[in-house]
């Protein structure tokens, strides 16, 4: 089994238990009713079919989640199989971004683009593995089931926080004029921005950055919500917060009102 078909599996049993370890489960019933009542649910498995989950199956994925954390929920095998130890999570994060910009791009020129940016220094891998790894997500991408998530509105700090990026305007640099974004995180409770900052790029790592702000100065969220850009939507979006005991909420495409707080602050 891949790495990435083991984490799709780690996904779906977190997406299972993901109620009971984030609070938003129905504070009112036991742990074993909400095992017995998910046990009753139909869902989409990491191969796309319905499946059911027994209640006892999905007590163990509770206690091992609780003992382990989300790694807990990987099936057994090596944890980087299938993909080359020699690209960082930073580095993987770049290409996919740069494939979801340039769907036709090739491997050759992502691998000069990371050469040129100071990403990686010639010698540190080749071409051919960069086009592994490319043929991994292509494949990956070609098979994801589409996934339908809603808008969650909760009463208090720290339970939603929502993220956008905006535009901002064209400064002058000594490489010429270059667009900046703002990005934002701001808590659904209180209207607090949790974390912004200005960036020459829209991409998963400065996301990353605004987002490991927020959650050192003010704890983790138990939700986030995000459109449907590539700096949100991704895989390591999931992972991240699977991770830290969190689960992302994506708005239905073309309503931006949902979060539309979030860019009048920005604007």
């Amino acid at each position: 089994m891949t790495l990435d078909q083991r984490q799709q599996v780690a996904l779906f049993r977190y997406s299972v238990i993901s109620p009971l370890e984030t609070g938003t489960s129905d504070p009112s019933i036991s742990n074993n009713e909400f095992f017995r009542r998910a046990a009753q649910k139909t869902y989409t498995g990491p191969d796309g079919k319905e499946t059911t989950v027994g209640a006892s199956t999905i007590e163990k994925w509770h206690r091992a989640y609780q003992r382990g954390g989300f790694q807990a929920l990987f099936p057994q095998g090596r944890s980087d199989e299938g993909i080359s130890r020699k690209l960082t999570p930073e580095i993987q994060a770049q290409i996919r971004f740069l494939l979801v910009e340039h769907p036709r791009i090739t491997a050759a020129e992502i691998y000069r683009i990371l050469l040129a940016g100071g990403s990686i220094c010639l010698g540190q891998f080749s071409v051919s593995t960069v086009e592994r790894f490319v043929r991994h997500i292509r494949k990956e991408e070609g098979s994801a089931p589409g996934k339908d998530m809603r808008r969650y509105e909760r009463p208090h700090i720290n339970e939603v926080w929502y993220g956008d990026t905006c535009y901002g305007p064209y400064l002058s640099t000594p490489e010429g004029k270059k667009r900046v974004y703002f990005i934002a995180l701001i808590d659904d409770a209180s209207r607090f921005i949790v974390g912004a900052d200005i960036f020459f790029n829209d991409t998963y790592d400065n996301l990353m950055s605004v987002i490991r702000s927020a959650v050192s100065k003010f704890g983790r969220p138990k939700l986030f919500g995000f459109d449907n850009g590539a700096s949100f939507r991704n895989k390591q979006m999931e992972l991240l917060a699977a991770r830290i005991g969190s689960a992302v909420h994506y708005c239905e495409p073309y309503t931006p009102t949902s979060k539309s707080y979030v860019k009048i602050w920005v604007m």
